[in-house]
């Protein structure tokens, strides 16, 4: 039986991981493809550095105000027609980027862009819920993940190279090209979603109903170790409150190195924009695999607290070591290849834990905050970095800030998180 039920999921993995996961991969890029439009866009309009990160973090307050309310729709019209919209429109707002002519457009599309993503992350979390159980999830969870440092192998040198290739045509800047050309693909995926996925597992055409009766057996199953918190409850609840501190402080290590990790690298020595590209690659492929070997791990020992914090201190540590050989190529790419390996390993196991806790309504509001409050994150990292930046000339203090932000969320997560 249990041979038959492996073979179920993998056929059900088959047919909506690649799916999910390329879709993914086009909004981490639209998402943080500004760190590489910086190299030319901060120059081109006379941008400071406070004034990039602030335009690199406002789209996390867009996110922030629109990410519960989204999940709950997600809930009402179903997450094939949800989740299609959302791609849609922040595709079109993402190319749109390349109209930028001074900080304060480049502050509205930014915050545009996190208005039209929110609820696309915490959906698919939610989504997933209502295909795998528990026991199973943070594998997939891996998987679907695994775009980000995907996003970042591809990106890194798709970027450098449409900014190389493409400057000077038709009139138009490099950095203008990267926003237009790495936009298009997410309006592409969110009409394919319109056709290819589907709302639950009672309608996948595609399964057969003993098949159908079975993965909604599993599901009922799970469900029954979770709460179904009334929503006004759920807002005041200390433990949601508390896993959306140690996914802030998590966060804050995943931006800090997402948003800056392009200056870091030219920070070393390296020049020319395609070289920096392609090794923006390296520590996005370590971690593709890290974070899945992590999370493998996670799911066959049940474990997840101490995943969740090695994982993090080794962020922590990679981006100190980072910063304390930032003149030296070599070691600084090895020590940044060990913070984004640990940073995204985090993240998987991490959201193993409010998944397997919340069920119903609860689930969708609940994981839609948790990660809606984590990501403002992404708005005080960028811009901190950035401020930092500006008044000492250099991003050493500011890489110290993320790695105790780490170090801080690790400790949290062992000491104050109920084991899972």
């Amino acid at each position: 039986m249990n041979n038959n039920l492996d073979q179920l999921y993998s056929r059900v993995s088959r047919r909506l991981m690649p799916f999910l996961f390329l879709c993914f991969v086009a909004a981490y890029l639209d998402r943080v493809n500004v760190g590489f439009a910086k190299l030319q866009m901060q120059a081109a309009l006379q941008f400071s550095d406070a004034v990039y990160g602030a335009g690199a973090g406002i789209f996390f307050i867009g996110y922030f105000l629109f990410e519960v309310p989204s999940n709950l729709l997600m809930t009402r019209t179903g997450a094939r027609i949800w989740i299609a919209r959302i791609m849609i429109s922040w595709g079109v707002i993402s190319s749109a980027l390349m109209f930028t002519t001074s900080a304060a457009s480049f502050y509205v599309l930014r915050f545009l862009l996190g208005v039209a993503e929110a609820g696309f992350f915490p959906g698919i979390i939610l989504y997933l819920t209502y295909w795998y159980p528990a026991q199973r999830r943070a594998r997939m969870v891996a998987l679907f993940m695994s775009g980000v440092a995907v996003a970042g192998v591809v990106g890194g040198p798709l970027s450098g190279w449409i900014m190389k290739a493409f400057a000077g045509v038709n009139g138009w800047s490099g950095w203008q090209w990267l926003f237009l050309l790495e936009g298009l693909p997410s309006v592409l995926l969110g009409v394919w979603t319109l056709f290819y996925l589907d709302d639950s597992i009672r309608a996948a055409c595609w399964l057969s109903e003993g098949d159908k009766q079975t993965l909604e057996r599993e599901i009922a199953a799970d469900r029954k170790e979770q709460q179904h918190l009334p929503l006004a409850r759920l807002f005041g609840s200390g433990k949601v409150w508390l896993l959306a501190l140690v996914y802030f402080l998590c966060v804050m290590g995943l931006y800090g190195v997402s948003f800056w990790l392009p200056q870091l690298i030219k920070n070393s020595g390296v020049t020319d924009v395609f070289d920096i590209g392609l090794l923006s690659a390296v520590p996005y492929g370590v971690a593709a695999v890290s974070m899945v070997l992590a999370a493998r791990h996670s799911d066959r020992t049940g474990e997840r607290r101490w995943h969740t914090a090695f994982a993090a201190l080794a962020g922590a540590l990679g981006l100190v070591l980072a910063t304390l050989y930032s003149d030296n190529t070599t070691i600084a790419l090895a020590a940044l290849s060990l913070a984004t390996a640990g940073i995204l390993s985090t993240f998987p196991i991490f959201w193993s834990l409010p998944t397997a806790m919340l069920g119903g309504a609860a689930a969708a509001a609940g994981i839609a905050m948790i990660n809606s409050v984590g990501n403002l994150a992404g708005f005080v990292a960028p811009y901190l970095v950035g401020a930092i930046r500006d008044l000492t000339g250099s991003t050493a203090s500011g890489m110290y800030l993320i790695a105790a932000s780490l170090a801080a969320g690790a400790l949290l997560v062992v000491t104050a998180v109920r084991r899972s």
